[in-house]
């Protein structure tokens, strides 16, 4: 009876989970930034994007304090947005606010797209959010004339996103086009009967209104061409069909009397026909037959990837008015790959080297290749694929895979990068040392042992220097000690007892790897403290560009997933001025609310709470902001008290902040500022009003260079004065 009701509580938990649980993918904030008016993943799809499984009958404030959870990293407020896929990148919708409703009742759907930020910003830019400002897809088609003399016309085309609630003659800005006429298709199909003139009146509606979407076409025309490219009645194309031919240069590096010629074509017209019959006209060796390609050229003048002679035009992706290079070799066969391929990070357009090698090729001997066309030697190089905004992307870490198993296509750009990877499921982590102030002393290299007294259990202790108080704008001190290759699977304190091995860590006296706190590093400063030694370090998600510093400890510590580490300071009584910072656990626990804080800052001063005051320090701006227990206020309306939290707006309170402390006993008044403060404030002050006056210089340029578009300039409202006036609670 014990089995069979043990069997069926286990049935009704699978059933309950299979109906009840639905899979979330969160995008994290910190992991995209903006770019060409959509948001993209700056790293690997696995660091950006996490799967969530939910019980939909929970909360949305259940899922967002899940998240916190597992996102030990965030900072801040945290708001959650349903996002989605577009062919443009991921766009941000509407904000999920109700914290008491369940995500059944707000209506989330399984595989829904979370995007998790702060709800402002994304590195720095503003994110447009909402379907009305959808970013489309379209088609750029310009019609320029060519460089060499007015002799033919050039078909450019490009892709280019805009905002759905954009005006249509925003076409002109974005382009820095002077103006002309625009064009547009909804059809995939370039018929005349397919493109409508917009007629100047109505380049103020929208791209939406005028019912364009993603994929859809814009040709934009000089308004003061004679040809008859153009509908007189400015509603149709008259002559698009005029376009039915390819422009193909001569790059054989071999004399002919024309130096390109255009070839007539249909969309089923084949390469290899194409190829043959410029050869022809260009007069060329009949030789080249066998020993020649044809190789797109972009806009740039950069030639792509060679055409296979078997496709049309139509597989190939070609458009009519395209340019073309007849180049020297032959085209890659169906289960060959050409590939762009360079040396560093720093590749600068048109330096890469090329090479055609079977799809079936190892990872491995494919870096053999390119390594020995590239004149380099030895083993400590591995490969990366060039990402989409041209930076080295996640490296091919399995070297006995074939390129068509990493999906590698032909075009793709391979970056040779120096170092050896590690095996597979390990880690190459960058180490440093991280020394802040302690007013206790701190641990001291081997040649400064004759300024220290040992204590118990053979540790050393640095004696105390009496010298100037602590700076709270002092410059992190990280001292890079090398690289370590490790296991995922490996533990926090394995890690730190590697650390431990590496040559240049020989100069400092460590008892065991329980005396370092471990932080990840961001931006050449700690960011996120590592609490937990026996935990292992896939369960961090750490990321395969993640650096860690270490920082040397008096005396081993357990921080609870509740502690929160914060450096305390106290005020000096009549000085613009603190002591040096003291390492502070608080236990969260129970909230983390102000007067917990304030409390524990009590307690560990030995002051009475309504005696000291404290402040949060932001040393991106050089402020301090006061920590009043008294935040709890209620809106003029009535409906809800603020949240007293201060992991949300404004503190974003985390681990390793400063905290002020100022003893009322010995001084009373409200200023936390230091005398660095005033001179950090008015460098930004500078720089800012530098920056501003750059714009200005730019902004009057660009109004010089588009002032043929006819943009009326928006007109700005009468300023007025402002006043505040702030009551004393005191």
């Amino acid at each position: 009876m014990d089995a069979a009701n043990i069997e069926l509580q286990t049935k009704r938990a699978e059933c309950d989970s299979t109906e009840n649980n639905f899979e979330l993918h969160l995008h994290l904030g910190p992991h995209y930034h903006f770019f060409n008016g959509a948001l993209h993943p700056v790293g690997s799809q696995t660091e950006s994007v996490w799967d969530l499984t939910f019980d939909k009958r929970k909360t949305l404030g259940d899922l967002r304090q899940s998240i916190f959870q597992l996102l030990e990293f965030w900072e801040g407020d945290m708001v959650l947005s349903v996002a989605k896929l577009l062919p443009a990148g991921l766009h941000v919708y509407q904000t999920l606010d109700g914290d008491s409703l369940t995500l059944s009742e707000i209506e989330l759907a399984d595989g829904e797209d979370i995007f998790v930020w702060n709800g402002v910003e994304v590195g720095g830019i503003q994110i447009p959010a909402g379907r009305d400002c959808e970013p489309l897809l379209l088609n750029v088609l310009h019609l320029a004339t060519s460089s060499e003399g007015g002799k033919c016309q050039q078909l450019i085309e490009f892709p280019h996103v805009f905002p759905s609630n954009a005006e249509v003659g925003t076409v002109f800005t974005s382009l820095a086009i002077p103006g002309g006429v625009v064009l547009i298709n909804n059809t995939e199909s370039i018929g005349e009967k397919n493109w409508t003139t917009i007629p100047k009146v109505d380049l103020k509606k929208t791209f939406r209104e005028q019912g364009l979407r993603n994929g859809s076409s814009i040709l934009i025309r000089d308004s003061n061409h004679d040809n008859s490219l153009l509908a007189k009645q400015e509603k149709w194309i008259t002559s698009m069909n005029e376009i039915d031919w390819l422009q193909v240069k001569n790059l054989c590096e071999l004399e002919s009397e024309e130096e390109q010629v255009r070839i007539s074509a249909t969309v089923n017209t084949v390469v290899f026909d194409i190829r043959i019959k410029a050869i022809q006209e260009l007069k060329l060796m009949k030789e080249l037959a066998e020993n020649s390609c044809l190789r797109p050229i972009d806009r740039n003048g950069k030639l792509l990837c060679p055409v296979p002679d078997n496709y049309t035009l139509k597989e190939a992706g070609l458009k009519m008015g395209s340019s073309l290079g007849l180049c020297p070799g032959r085209a890659p066969t169906s289960s060959q790959l050409f590939l762009f391929f360079a040396v560093g990070s720093d590749v600068q357009p048109g330096t890469e080297m090329e090479i055609i090698v079977e799809e079936t090729l190892s990872v491995r001997d494919c870096l053999k290749i390119m390594l020995e066309k590239s004149g380099l030697l030895g083993d400590a190089w591995h490969l990366r694929k060039m990402d989409w905004c041209y930076e080295a992307g996640e490296p091919l870490c399995d070297e006995d895979a074939t390129l068509k198993e990493l999906t590698i296509c032909s075009g793709d750009t391979l970056l040779l990068i120096e170092g050896k990877l590690p095996p597979l499921g390990f880690l190459t982590v960058p180490i440093w040392w991280y020394q802040p102030q302690h007013p206790s002393g701190h641990w001291k290299s081997h040649q400064d042992r004759r300024n220290c007294t040992p204590s118990q259990g053979g540790i050393w202790r640095a004696i105390s220097a009496q010298g100037a108080p602590g700076d709270v704008h002092a410059e992190v001190s990280l001292h890079y000690l090398g690289d370590i290759d490790i296991s995922e699977d490996a533990t926090l304190m394995e890690l730190k007892s590697q650390a431990m091995t590496l040559p240049s860590f020989s100069e400092f006296v460590i008892p065991s790897p329980a005396f370092l706190r471990a932080w990840t590093v961001e931006s050449k400063r700690p960011s996120r403290l590592l609490r937990a030694d026996q935990q292992q370090l896939k369960e961090y998600k750490l990321g395969r560009r993640t650096e860690i510093c270490l920082e040397p400890l008096q005396k081993e510590e357990n921080l609870g997933p509740q502690d929160v580490l914060l450096r305390t300071q106290m005020r000096l009584p009549g000085e613009r001025a603190y002591a040096l910072p003291m390492n502070m656990v608080w236990d969260a626990a129970r909230g983390w609310t102000a007067g917990s804080l304030r409390q524990r800052v009590a307690d560990f001063y030995s002051l009475p709470v309504e005696k000291i005051e404290i402040a949060k320090y932001f040393p991106e701006k050089f402020e301090w902001l006061p920590i009043s227990s008294w935040n709890q206020q209620i809106t003029k309306r009535k409906k809800k008290k603020k949240q007293d939290n201060l992991q949300g707006a404004p503190y974003h309170l985390k681990d390793g902040d400063t905290i002020g402390v100022k003893n009322l006993l010995a001084e009373d008044d409200d200023d936390f500022s230091t005398v660095t403060d005033d001179i950090g404030k008015e460098k930004q002050k500078q720089l800012a009003l530098g920056k501003r006056k750059s714009q200005e210089a730019l902004r009057v340029q660009s109004s010089h260079v588009f002032s043929g578009a006819e943009t009326p300039a928006r007109p700005r409202g009468p300023e007025a004065s402002l006043s505040i006036h702030v009551g004393s609670f005191r």
